[in-house]
């Protein structure tokens, strides 16, 4: 397995961080991939990544949920880490829009979403991307940016969108683009008609992740995610797809490396 999006720089891991790590790969799980959220825990990011002799990758981005008054300024460090010449960074990430809480920095979200799609196809790296109760507006900047991108030779964008759990509809869509869905704890959930929405979509197009700490699965949920739990997810996917728990480590460990560019 491997969990294409875990905050191992959170500090619920800092008490216990070797035996987490230690656990993960006992666990079964080849890699993690650590998205960036600012430019403040751009250090933190690489400093578990290097404690990890090539276990964990990084990723570099501005979330939206951290778009404010300072936002260019962190966009300009966050530019300038990624296209050092020593960049470490497997992905641009993560990054898009969120309208749920607050959208007082809408246009700005926008703004920072759009030139972050421009520096991964610069860089030639995939994307991370977040979208949380604005999927049209996201779709909207991601055709946007493709648009350009053909018209000035460039290849289209690839991305995984993060956290996926909405109607078959959109994962068709998303499909459509030729992007991938990160499938994660939230398809445990009881209540969840995610599973019923991936019927129609290609086992080719999904990648596992957890948001650790976050979005524990069931039935761990309510205490702190790791990336070994993904096996039930992988259980629940293969009662989706009719295949083997097996078959879906396999196929989506395949779509990550596809993705990221994983040897």
């Amino acid at each position: 397995m491997i969990d294409t999006h875990c905050h191992l720089d959170d500090p619920a891991y800092s008490e216990d961080f070797e035996a987490v790590l230690s656990a993960q790969k006992a666990g079964g799980v080849e890699r993690i991939l650590v998205p960036g959220v600012d430019a403040a825990n751009i250090e933190a990011v690489l400093d578990v990544c290097r404690r990890s002799d090539g276990y964990l990758l990084p990723a570099i981005g501005l979330h939206p949920e951290n778009i404010g008054a300072d936002w260019e300024e962190q966009l300009a460090t966050i530019r300038e880490r990624l296209f050092a010449s020593d960049a470490p960074y497997i992905a641009v990430g993560e990054v898009g829009l969120d309208y749920h809480t607050d959208i007082s920095y809408k246009q700005e979200q926008t703004e920072a979403f759009r030139c972050q799609l421009r520096w991964s196809q610069e860089k030639g790296l995939p994307v991370m991307v977040h979208s949380r109760d604005a999927t049209e507006d996201c779709f909207s900047v991601l055709r946007e940016v493709n648009e350009e991108a053909s018209s000035a030779g460039l290849p289209e964008i690839r991305a995984v969108m993060h956290c996926f759990s909405g109607s078959n509809e959109t994962a068709q869509r998303i499909v459509d683009m030729g992007l991938y869905l990160g499938i994660g704890g939230v398809i445990t959930f009881k209540n969840c008609k995610l599973r019923e929405h991936l019927h129609n979509i290609p086992l080719e197009r999904l990648v596992l992740e957890t948001d650790a700490p976050y979005m524990t699965p069931v039935p761990y949920r309510g205490k702190r995610n790791e990336s070994r739990y993904m096996t039930y997810v992988t259980d629940v996917l293969s009662e989706v797809y009719g295949v083997s728990p097996q078959e879906i480590d396999r196929q989506t460990t395949a779509n990550a490396k596809t993705l990221f560019g994983i040897a």
